[in-house]
């Protein structure tokens, strides 16, 4: 019986097969099995992977950040009066006291009035007389006996009686000084005795409630502040006050280019003091920013501060920064995506565009 060569060749393949695979020589496809033969893909992977940079990461995330602008001023009673002599003459009474709270119109000075009341009583006695004239030369008008030119002289001497009894009064009343406004008189005062020209203080009484905060802001920062702002208010005594914004200049100061605002605070109890240092905080708009460790900071090649981050590909990115602001517990900056990848350890040896193998640090920074 004859076999058909299909047969043998088969038969010799398969045997062939045996002995290859009894010899246990293998071939993988696509790794060679010389010595300078190329590496297969896996391999060639991680070699490459092995060469990369390893830099540790941080995943950043924007906050909301309520940013406070701080102005350093003093604080300022709300009126501050010097009361003055408007005539001449000795102090003979001082009802009030220094330190002593007054009301407006309460009495602080007594002038002695010398010869005023005289004057006055004098000055009444001649209007008495020029009104008797006046009505006499009426009567004599309206019988046709005199004319009307004696009349309007009449007239005028009682105007000019009217005239010299209100000055006499107001002159008496002059010796009596006091408060314009309610305060507290400061010290020092007229004593007793003491002569009192016409423009001398009798005494200086300061109005504490309101007590307003002032301060100067740079130009830079004016437009950030509106009026009716509600602001704290830290005096160097201890105490923390609030109030709102009631007064912006609405010019600079030509020598330092700063403009003036005030801060009315509620002073019933008159703690706050006129003078004292005050640091006045002002709260602006909530936005979104990133607090990190000033560590991370670096330098591009341009010399702009920012911080190296990776992208998708693991590729550094520089992203600048500006510093909006800082504490004991980190730095706040802005002007990065709402999430970053950050280079927290090795940013100062990579450079832009590179291709880094990212480690995330577990610990992460400052949030």
């Amino acid at each position: 019986m004859r076999l058909k060569f299909s047969y043998l060749l088969a038969a010799g393949l398969a045997g062939g097969i045996g002995m290859w695979m009894y010899t246990g020589n293998v071939v993988i496809g696509g790794v060679g099995d010389g010595e300078n033969a190329a590496l297969p893909p896996a391999a060639r992977a991680d070699a490459e992977q092995a060469d990369l940079f390893k830099v540790k990461v941080a995943r950043l995330v924007a906050q909301d950040r309520q940013a406070m602008l701080e102005v350093r001023g003093r604080t300022e009673a709300e009126a501050k009066v010097a009361v003055r002599a408007e005539t001449l003459d000795d102090v003979i009474d001082r009802p009030a006291l220094e330190g002593q709270f007054v009301e407006r119109g309460e009495i602080l000075c007594r002038l002695d009035p010398s010869s005023r009341e005289a004057k006055v009583l004098e000055e009444k006695a001649n209007l008495a007389q020029a009104e008797l004239d006046h009505a006499a030369a009426t009567q004599l008008v309206a019988k046709g006996f005199t004319a009307q030119t004696r009349a309007a002289a009449v007239k005028a001497q009682l105007d000019a009686a009217v005239a010299r009894l209100k000055e006499a009064e107001l002159e008496l009343e002059r010796t009596v000084i006091r408060a314009p406004i309610s305060g507290i008189i400061e010290s020092p005062m007229a004593n007793v005795g003491d002569f009192l020209k016409d423009g001398d203080v009798c005494a200086t009484v300061v109005n504490t409630d309101p007590m307003i905060a002032i301060g100067n802001v740079s130009e830079v920062d004016i437009s950030l502040i509106s009026l009716g702002m509600t602001a704290e208010v830290d005096l160097v005594t201890g105490q923390t006050m609030s109030g709102d914004v009631r007064y912006i200049a609405p010019a600079a100061d030509p020598d330092t280019r700063t403009f003036r605002i005030e801060v009315e605070l509620s002073n019933p109890d008159g703690l706050a003091r006129d003078g004292v240092t005050a640091l006045t905080r002002l709260p602006l708009p909530v936005e979104r920013a990133h607090k990190i460790t000033p560590a991370i900071l670096t330098l591009n090649d341009a010399g702009l501060v920012g911080i190296r981050a990776v992208d998708a590909n693991d590729m550094t990115v520089f992203h600048p920064v500006s510093v909006l602001g800082g504490d004991e517990h980190g730095m706040w900056v802005g002007g990065l995506p709402e999430t970053v990848t950050a280079i927290v350890v090795g940013q100062d040896y990579v450079s832009d565009g590179q291709k880094v193998v990212p480690v995330f640090d577990t610990a992460g920074v400052a949030q």
